[in-house]
């Protein structure tokens, strides 16, 4: 029997700027870039140069401590940027498409037939292998490990993000493809969280119930439910010493295209969102692929700036718009910039256009509104207290201010006791958001986890 789990804490924040449901013509581009930055506890080793011919899946780079690790290119054509910031640090290899979609093959015969090792080996060698992020610490998996669980999220519930239902629709073969390949890398389950409203999604079925080692389980409430980790939470928490595997949706269709075509395939589908944008939608790039070609859908006005965000308005990366794609995002967010100060501030309580979880504003009595909303911070950073506002917007069994003040402390047992393992950037995105001391939650949690990877290293 599927299984429901319904969370009571949490917050949804409407913004403008919701994608239509119907995919738009983006220009094709002729450059795309791989960015090691991406790549969170890497060390990147160049295989290439400038000037040098690749395929749709020859290697770029690999990591230094784990060489079977590689990152490929997704189109084929030529390196015309290998681009370094202090110390040398590599930020990004541009490849320039020459649009003849040369593939490197891959033998994947019937993966049913085949070993985990033999998966793992062609996933490797594919340059798929960076899909698979561990729990704990948000990192790429380490090959030599087996999970105890995979979990896979179906949907996405933060702001403006990709209805994985309408994004999905001519995929669904390669995701029950994919689904599939991952029950062979694990002993335990391949764990599919879907929302309460897609148990009656054409994709998204019960059919996958009869499939071996695979569980469904439906969530319904506020944002963060459909975070993997708060999905893991619920469903198979993760304890020291536990390993489990998470693996974006997009990611698994390509790995079914993979088994399926023997191709790495770097298609994907991407979100255009936010106030800013002339008419919102679906588009269908390559991974990579520049901001640049959604220049013409970019409002422009002389008094305004506006902030590109790669992923997430809550736990995405700040972006030019000459930049690119990030490997994991399936969102382009672009919203106003907040570069001012206003009269009286939060004293003013007429603000009707201001959202406000704390009912501080009149916009409160419009539950429905949606809220163009920039980048102010509406104060500036003040004392760290306890005020019990991050536990009412994170449905998980931690005490997010202990935590974090024990990573503040460098307390490493204390970490340990209070959750690191649990959670990443995204899973207290909006503790950060809601936080009226102005604390930045997401990068104090990762200054915690390297730490904590540092011990582990010895």
């Amino acid at each position: 029997m599927l299984k429901v789990i319904k969370l009571k804490r949490g917050l949804d924040i409407k913004l403008k700027g919701e994608p239509e449901k119907i995919f738009g013509a983006a220009e094709k581009p002729v450059k795309y870039a791989l960015k090691p930055t991406d790549f969170i506890g890497i060390t990147p080793k160049l295989v290439v140069q400038e000037g040098d011919r690749v395929k749709v899946g020859s290697p770029l780079f690999f990591d230094k401590n784990k060489p079977e690790i590689k990152f490929v290119s997704p189109v084929s054509g030529t390196v015309s940027a290998v681009n370094r910031g202090e110390k040398r640090k590599l930020l990004s290899i541009v490849v320039t498409s020459d649009a003849s979609d040369d593939y490197i093959k891959h033998d994947v015969g019937d993966f049913e037939k085949m070993s985990r090792e033999q998966i793992i080996n062609i996933i490797l060698e594919s340059g798929t292998f960076p899909f698979f992020i561990q729990r704990p610490y948000g990192i790429i998996a380490n090959p030599a490990d087996t999970p105890k669980a995979i979990f896979v999220s179906c949907f996405d519930s933060s702001p403006l993000a990709v209805d994985y239902d309408f994004a999905m629709q001519y995929d669904a073969e390669y995701l029950k493809k994919g689904i599939s390949v991952l029950t062979k890398l694990t002993n335990g389950n391949v764990n599919l969280g879907i929302s309460k409203k897609m148990l009656n999604s054409t994709i998204f079925n019960t059919e996958f119930l009869d499939a071996k080692n695979v569980v469904i389980t439906a969530f319904s409430g506020k944002h963060p439910s459909g975070n993997v980790g708060v999905q893991i939470s619920r469903v198979n928490p993760v304890n020291k010493g536990d390993t489990v595997w998470t693996v974006k949706l997009q990611h698994v269709v390509m790995l079914g295209k993979l088994f399926e075509k023997g191709i790495y395939d770097a298609s994907k589908v991407v979100v255009l969102a936010g106030s800013r944008i002339e008419r919102p939608c679906y588009f269908r790039v390559l991974a990579g692929a520049p901001v640049s070609i959604f220049a013409n859908q970019i409002k422009r006005e002389s008094e305004k700036e506006n902030r590109i965000i790669s992923g997430s308005v809550l736990s995405g990366v700040q972006i030019s718009e000459d930049d690119y794609l990030g490997f994991y995002d399936d969102q382009i967010c672009i919203i106003p910039e907040g570069n001012y100060n206003e009269l009286f501030g939060w004293a003013n309580p007429l603000r009707i256009n201001k959202f406000s979880m704390s009912r501080s504003y009149f916009s409160w009595i419009m539950p429905d509104k949606k809220y163009d909303l920039d980048t102010n911070y509406n104060g500036s950073e003040r004392a760290f207290i306890m005020n019990g506002q991050y536990e009412k917007v994170l449905p998980m069994d931690i005490y997010p201010v202990y935590l974090l003040k024990a990573i503040i402390a460098g307390d490493i047992d204390k970490m340990e006791q209070l959750g690191i393992y649990e959670v990443i950037e995204e899973d207290l995105a909006l503790c950060e958001f809601v936080c009226t001391s102005k604390i930045n939650v997401q990068e104090i949690l990762r200054s915690g986890i390297n730490i904590m990877i540092k011990e582990m290293n010895g």
